[in-house]
């Protein structure tokens, strides 16, 4: 099982609160685990110590705690919006495209890379066969997000698997987009 690092954290955020917010989840209880397994993982990774500026590591001060929740608001804005848009593709996305990315999730012979560039081919496949009013990147970063729930509700066995293979993906795919989506 892959650690999630503080770089993943907002990729991490905007797929679980888009998981969240979308009313055809399946796997409420895995996803709640998900929820609870990035809280440990914060708890255990803030090694409370003192900063160079005087401040200690891992902390909110000084208005930082308004700061978070602004920022909480306005994930769940953008993932609000970001399922609306992938409600509008699921009548475009063939049950073949998931049924072939389950069996290389279920397939523990290859690795997250591996899996990652099929998702990466398959996304390209589907975009170009869906007539869009958005830019490309935008439109794969729901794609991504979007099958990636129809994976974990066509077997919740793999929601772990499924949620850290996409958050990873997000986060080389898309790391900027989603920054400057967010405003960070």
């Amino acid at each position: 099982m892959e650690q999630l690092d503080g770089a993943l954290q907002m990729e991490h955020a905007l797929l679980f609160t888009f998981l969240e917010v979308s009313s055809d989840c399946n796997f409420r209880d895995q996803l709640h685990s998900l929820q609870n397994h990035q809280t440990m993982w914060c708890r255990a990774n803030d090694d409370d110590e003192l900063q160079t500026d005087g401040n200690r590591s891992g902390h909110l001060q000084n208005g930082e705690i308004e700061s978070a929740q602004t920022n909480e608001e306005v994930i769940r804005l953008i993932a609000a919006r970001l399922v609306e848009i992938g409600d509008q593709f699921d009548k475009d996305i063939q049950g073949r495209v998931v049924n072939d990315l389950v069996q290389h999730f279920r397939n523990e012979s290859l690795s997250n890379e591996e899996i990652m560039r099929h998702m990466s081919r398959v996304l390209g496949e589907v975009v170009q066969s869906i007539p869009l009013d958005m830019d490309h990147e935008r439109a794969k970063l729901v794609l991504a997000m979007h099958l990636a729930k129809k994976i974990m509700n066509t077997v919740p066995s793999l929601v772990l698997r499924v949620f850290n293979t996409t958050v990873n993906y997000l986060n080389q795919q898309f790391h900027d987009y989603i920054a400057d989506m967010l405003g960070e």
